[in-house]
């Protein structure tokens, strides 16, 4: 009896660690893909999209931030409702309080760090001349080669 016992155990311990390696890889996917996200980021677009998406991330912690407050105030008014796991869920509270809010913080820099850039890239995209002498050139030649309707108006607007 003892060994079917042992056996239904060694199972059961087999598949928890399953369950739990296959909800660590689905993390890990999801921080690859955002890796990805942000390394080809390359115009003035994708930089904002990810500061905007950073500043959602940031209202989202800090309204969590809010929210553990919210029931810290709770149990520091009701102390006496909690017994002996009120020091465990006030500390839990605290820390979580700490996480919400460094994450929040992270956030706002990452923000901050990609609305720069977007800022750049659209100072870049305006300084640039709308078309180089080389393009100019080549419309010329093509319009040059079509009918001469269309040379003749070249001509007359430049």
């Amino acid at each position: 009896m003892s060994t079917k016992l042992g056996k239904y155990l060694l199972v059961l311990l087999i598949l928890s660690q399953l369950v739990a390696c296959a909800q660590l890889s689905q993390l890990e996917t999801q921080n690859a893909i955002d890796k990805e996200i942000v390394q080809n980021a390359k115009t003035y677009s994708d930089h904002n999209k990810l500061a905007n998406r950073y500043d959602t991330v940031a209202k989202e912690m800090v309204a969590k931030a809010k929210e553990k407050k919210e029931s810290l105030e709770e149990y520091n008014e009701h102390s006496h409702y909690y017994g002996r796991q009120g020091q465990d869920f006030k500390s839990h509270t605290v820390a979580n309080i700490r996480y919400y809010e460094q994450a929040a913080h992270e956030a706002t820099k990452q923000a901050d760090y990609h609305r720069t850039i977007a800022a750049e890239l659209l100072k870049q995209e305006y300084a640039k001349p709308a078309e180089t002498p080389d393009q100019q050139v080549n419309r010329k030649a093509k319009l040059n080669s079509d009918s001469g309707d269309m040379v003749e108006s070249s001509i007359k607007t430049q």
